[in-house]
């Protein structure tokens, strides 16, 4: 193992020490729990939004608490679940009296504790939560209610994020949120394995000439391991099993997300970009908006994945509203 770290086991208190004292003057914590992060910005009356989940997938899940998105972020162990008392603790801080919705990807100690703490939150505090279990993922199973949430999140953030920012009621924002759910698609390749600084070795391998199509951003097995090889050739497989899953078709219109898992290029994302486009323009998919950058990382797994989001007009002004968050920011399109 080669980290720039102190103890495997201060890795994601000092990490999160490094973004509080970075970023105070957006973010803070509550019950005295660096675990607990909340925006320093309160709208009453606006429906709040909280997100959760193990560390190690920066700019995921904390990162996108800000203007225009989240309002807050229960943090886990990397890669670990973080506890129903601290989903509470975080659910109290930021609820402005128009109900908390909470945004979570399809993990089951996840699942477990959000479901928890909504049921504490209901009982002790008075305060209405619903939850969105995004799962974007076409890896490993046809079964839509067992799929993974992975990098497609950032779709229903940013689109739930901005239907609250516009006053919207919880009913509201939550049917946004699950529209999106609806309409996203995902799929990712890994080229090599991550390391959780706990554990201090590989949790699987991939020889140097070995791609594994569909692998989760824990090191989730995938689809098959197959050799490495030209990067269009890769894409246009990828492409192919996303395109006919929803299925997308000539005449839809989408956004795109080129997400990098924590050690690949950009160069290389805009790569994969180019015959994404390539390939939506030869079936008449039209593109909306396209991203490319580190959404959904996996610590330093090199990698990437494809994210397809089928938009109207309603989902294209939430798309396009804008966001100010430490670590994503937009200015509105219009």
């Amino acid at each position: 193992m080669k980290k720039l770290m102190n103890q495997p086991e201060n890795y994601v208190s000092e990490m999160l020490q490094g973004i509080y004292k970075s970023h105070g003057k957006d973010l803070t914590y509550v019950n005295e729990d660096l675990k607990c992060l909340v925006t320093t910005h309160k709208h009453p009356g606006k429906v709040a939004i909280a997100t959760g989940g193990g560390s190690g997938h920066l700019p995921l899940f904390l990162g996108y608490v800000g203007e225009g998105m989240l309002d807050g972020c229960s943090i886990g162990e990397v890669f670990q679940s973080p506890s129903p008392q601290q989903m509470l603790e975080v659910t109290k801080a930021i609820d402005n009296g128009a109900g908390v919705l909470y945004i979570y990807g399809n993990y089951n100690g996840d699942i477990f504790n959000f479901d928890m703490a909504a049921e504490m939150a209901d009982m002790e505090e008075d305060i209405r939560v619903e939850s969105v279990v995004a799962g974007d993922d076409i890896s490993g199973t046809t079964d839509i209610s067992k799929r993974r949430g992975v990098a497609g999140i950032f779709f229903v953030y940013k689109c739930a994020g901005a239907a609250a920012a516009s006053g919207k009621d919880l009913d509201e924002v939550e049917r946004i949120a699950r529209k999106v759910c609806d309409n996203t698609r995902t799929m990712g390749i890994a080229l090599s394995a991550c390391i959780v600084p706990r554990v201090g070795k590989a949790g699987f391998n991939i020889a140097d000439d070995e791609i594994e199509m569909g692998m989760g951003i824990h090191g989730e097995t995938g689809i098959r391991v197959e050799k490495l090889k030209p990067v269009d050739e890769i894409v246009a497989e990828m492409m192919e099993a996303i395109i006919a899953d929803l299925p997308y078709s000539g005449g839809d219109e989408v956004a795109v997300l080129v997400n990098g898992l924590g050690a690949t290029p950009l160069d290389e994302l805009y790569i994969i970009m180019n015959h994404v486009h390539d390939i939506l323009g030869k079936k008449g998919i039209g593109i909306f908006h396209s991203y490319a950058g580190e959404f959904a990382t996996s610590m330093e797994m090199a990698g990437a994945s494809i994210t397809l989001c089928k938009v109207d007009d309603e989902l294209k002004e939430y798309i396009g509203a804008a966001a100010d968050t430490p670590f994503f920011k937009q200015f509105s399109f219009e």
